[in-house]
């Protein structure tokens, strides 16, 4: 399931994450490299916890910055 996550999370970055543009993310690192890091560190499960909790606080109402896994 691991492996599965993280091939998922390689083709965002590789080939969608550039056709939408100029978009910044708010936070550091992004939220994709994010998820791949709490992944490879925790697992499918923990770490793609983390990964949605981060996706659900990136909002309009949020400051972002550095916010590295825990």
């Amino acid at each position: 399931m691991k492996k599965i996550l993280l091939t998922g999370i390689r083709f965002y970055q590789r080939y969608l994450s550039p056709i939408k543009g100029g978009s910044t993310c708010k936070f550091y690192p992004t939220c994709s490299q994010y998820a791949k890091e709490a992944i490879e560190k925790y697992g499918a499960l923990k770490g793609g916890r983390l990964a949605v909790w981060r996706i659900l606080r990136c909002n309009p109402f949020t400051r972002g910055g550095y916010d590295p896994v825990p």
